[in-house]
């Protein structure tokens, strides 16, 4: 399957749905154009037995085609072409710079000698794409690319498991990129030197995406999510399950303001581990990249609206750390959705929402 390309596969419809698989549940959403701008039609998530998916590899085809089944059924989506997305071990995304040649020279190249620029020996077995950002900044006879890669082995099995349920897997996106295409969407590109973080805390996985000029220069995945924070909280608190703790996790406790400063206190310690990788790669950048003055860093995912944690990590990095809203520009069916569930779907809908945004042919 190397023709199966990571990023942009080839289809006559142009109507897709957003299709993210977690490890821990399963989202569906769908987006149409209207005017000038987008309106969400359809969203809707199901939880995903634990096990099925396991650091972005599938485990359970047989379960997940099942559960993708249901996911369509329950949310009464037509559309049989989706979106879906790859993270963690099951990918790698890369900078690299080449000397400047048209796209289909660099493919050639690319190829010929991937192990210069990718972890695999051979490309035969991988699935790859790439994306030219521009100019060096540095050599002007050079350009950036961004190379996508995944073993072609991983792509099938989660693109039979999506055929088995009747669907089209029309283009296979990366959690990072959907989460860029969530924010170009949503928010206005500043100056030439804005830097913009993105950070995605899901069940098991966070995705990490740094933005220069409005686009992606540095890309991390860590195997450190939310249910890593409900098992810290749980042994901490001394909570009956992981449940309990996940419930109170985002709502938070009630009593009096001693108590909630002790909660609180509970739940920062829960999401050190987190934070500390998150910060790690903010150091990263900056020693890599220049010291340029980062923007801001916006927060996704389940455990985004964790109380206290963008506070938290605004004081611990001195960078502006709020939560997105990956509806800031998407108005809603008024027949279907009201404030109320959109308040509701939040931050955990970023990466399913940057899914369903994409169109056949775009980059």
């Amino acid at each position: 399957m190397g023709d199966f390309s990571i990023r942009d596969l080839f289809s006559s419809k142009k109507q897709l749905v957003g299709l993210d698989i977690g490890s821990s549940s399963l989202k569906l959403a769908e987006i149409e154009r209207s005017g000038g701008g987008y309106v969400l039609n359809r969203y809707h998530q199901i939880p995903l037995p634990k096990g099925v998916v396991s650091e972005g590899t599938l485990s359970e085809p047989q379960i997940l085609t099942k559960k993708i089944k249901e996911l369509f059924e329950l949310s009464g989506a037509k559309c049989r072409n989706v979106v879906t997305s790859l993270s963690g071990n099951s990918v790698i995304s890369q900078k690299v710079t080449f000397l400047k040649m048209p796209p289909e020279e660099l493919r050639v190249l690319i190829h010929d000698e991937a192990s210069k620029y990718l972890p695999f020996d051979s490309m035969e077995d991988v699935s790859y794409d790439f994306q030219i950002l521009g100019d060096n900044e540095f050599n002007p006879s050079q350009m950036d690319v961004m190379l996508v890669a995944a073993k072609s082995d991983i792509v099938d099995s989660y693109a039979d498991a999506i055929k088995s349920a009747g669907l089209n897997a029309v283009i296979m996106d990366v959690d990072s990129f959907a989460l860029e295409t969530m924010y170009e969407e949503n928010y206005d590109i500043g100056g030439d030197d804005e830097i913009i973080i993105l950070v995605n805390i899901g069940a098991s996985m966070t995705n990490i995406n740094v933005l220069k000029n409005g686009g992606s220069v540095l890309t991390r995945d860590f195997t450190l999510g939310g249910e890593h924070i409900n098992e810290e909280l749980q042994q901490s608190m001394g909570l009956a399950s992981l449940d309990e703790a996940e419930r109170l996790k985002v709502g938070g406790v009630e009593g009096d303001a001693e108590a909630q400063s002790r909660f609180r206190e509970s739940l920062l310690a829960a999401s050190d581990q987190i934070c500390s990788e998150i910060q790690r790669s903010v150091d990263y950048y900056r020693s890599t990249y220049g010291g340029a003055e980062i923007k801001a860093v916006f927060l996704s995912g389940g455990s985004a609206r964790m109380p206290g944690l963008a506070e938290h990590l605004h004081e611990r990095m001195n960078i502006k750390t709020e939560i997105i809203n990956p509806f800031k520009k998407i108005v809603y069916n008024q027949k279907k959705f009201n404030a109320t569930d959109i308040e509701k779907i939040g931050p955990s809908a970023a990466v399913c929402v940057g899914l369903a945004l994409r169109r056949v042919g775009d980059k």
